[in-house]
């Protein structure tokens, strides 16, 4: 999915604009015990409740594509006879109207999911949006159907323990402290089934939503789709700058680190500027580019590429994004004992030099301030 078909099916996710009859779900206990079901109808419900419900689905198509957003990709042999994507295909083909269906989902997630010691509420709508034809000059025809898409979206939120609060009761003219209540908050994760490739279902295809790119949990993912967990994008950044040190060794320099950050925000922004709508993605042969015109030797840029394709895929296209911070230039000294942060644009400026033997850093002291005091160098 690209970010004009996510965007697309947000847009459903208000009152006037969806097709979902009912809200299911389930509460589950830090037990692993179900303790109440929800099964609501959307039109009766009073409206700020129902936007509640479709605020925390929608909140299950956001985030950062590669990030936030991760693609599911079931092999066709799962496809044709697998036990997961069966179970995803019967919750959507019954439109989640039959409760064996929905008590076996929410087993298997139960089963899976680790919440860390929290309760939990599970949240499942169905959809079937009439998707407008569009135009190859873009425009699109409200009125003219090019196909249905029937589609599930399931989101789980923690509930927590609401703060005591002081509130003014009107009937007594006086303030009293209020009790604590179960509070459902934002979504940790949650997916789109099928996706909505091409603006139509692609049942090989799901799409997973993580509120912490770092936490993907992976049981959830093994549970529910069965395929080999995808790395994060934490998990992608440390693999890379390990991948990038062994191979290249002394030719790992500030330079080239200086080099790939700027290539990186460059290409972000061009990105950006373009406004491409499919992902943008780079591979082991753009990076390698990078590595030689910064003058690394090509062994070690073989080195790297070999190393490269055995963590990620032969082919893999990651997020430079998830490989490289494009929001900060830090450099820490040491263990720890010192760090230098400078304005992205700025990373450039920083250069080294050697005064008796012993490595320094030269940085412009242009407007010098110590803990916000102006100071002169």
């Amino acid at each position: 999915m690209n970010k004009k078909e996510i965007s697309e099916l947000r847009r459903r996710f208000s009152p006037d604009k969806n097709s979902i009859g009912h809200i299911y779900g389930c509460y589950v206990n830090t037990k692993k015990e179900i303790i109440a079901y929800l099964d609501e109808s959307l039109a009766t419900m009073p409206p700020e409740e129902a936007e509640k419900y479709l605020g925390f689905l929608k909140k299950a198509l956001s985030g950062t594509q590669g990030k936030n957003l991760i693609d599911i990709v079931f092999s066709t042999q799962q496809v044709v006879d697998s036990p997961e994507h069966k179970l995803l295909m019967s919750l959507r083909e019954t439109e989640l109207k039959d409760p064996a269906v929905r008590q076996a989902f929410y087993d298997k997630v139960i089963e899976s999911l680790d919440m860390d010691g929290s309760n939990y509420l599970v949240l499942l709508a169905h959809d079937a949006y009439d998707v407008p034809f569009k135009a190859k000059d873009g425009l699109t025809f409200d009125q003219v159907s090019d196909t249905m898409f029937h589609y599930v979206v399931c989101c789980v939120c923690p509930v927590k323990e609401g703060k005591a609060a002081l509130g003014f009761y009107s009937a007594q003219n006086e303030f009293h402290s209020y009790g604590t209540n179960q509070v459902v908050a934002q979504p940790e994760l949650g997916f789109l089934f099928p996706a909505f490739d091409d603006r139509a279902a692609n049942i090989y295809n799901a799409l997973f939503y993580t509120r912490k790119p770092d936490q993907l949990h992976q049981e959830f993912i093994d549970g529910i789709f069965h395929i080999e967990p995808p790395m994060s994008a934490a998990e992608q950044r440390e693999t890379f700058e390990t991948i990038l040190a062994e191979s290249l060794g002394d030719a790992c320099t500030l330079q080239l680190a200086q080099n790939l950050h700027e290539w990186v925000r460059d290409k972000v922004e061009e990105h950006k500027d373009s406004r491409e709508e499919e992902p943008l993605a780079v591979t082991a042969a753009d990076i390698g580019a990078v590595l030689l015109d910064s003058q690394v030797p090509d062994a070690q840029v073989q080195a790297f590429a070999a190393r490269f394709a055995e963590s990620f895929g032969a082919s893999a296209a990651l997020n430079p994004a998830n490989l490289i911070s494009t929001g900060k230039f830090e450099l820490e000294i040491g263990d720890g004992a010192a760090k230098v942060s400078l304005d992205p644009e700025q990373g450039s400026r920083i250069e080294t030099t050697e005064i008796d033997g012993r490595k320094y850093l030269l940085v412009p002291a242009d407007g010098l301030s110590v803990n916000g005091l102006p100071v002169q160098a």
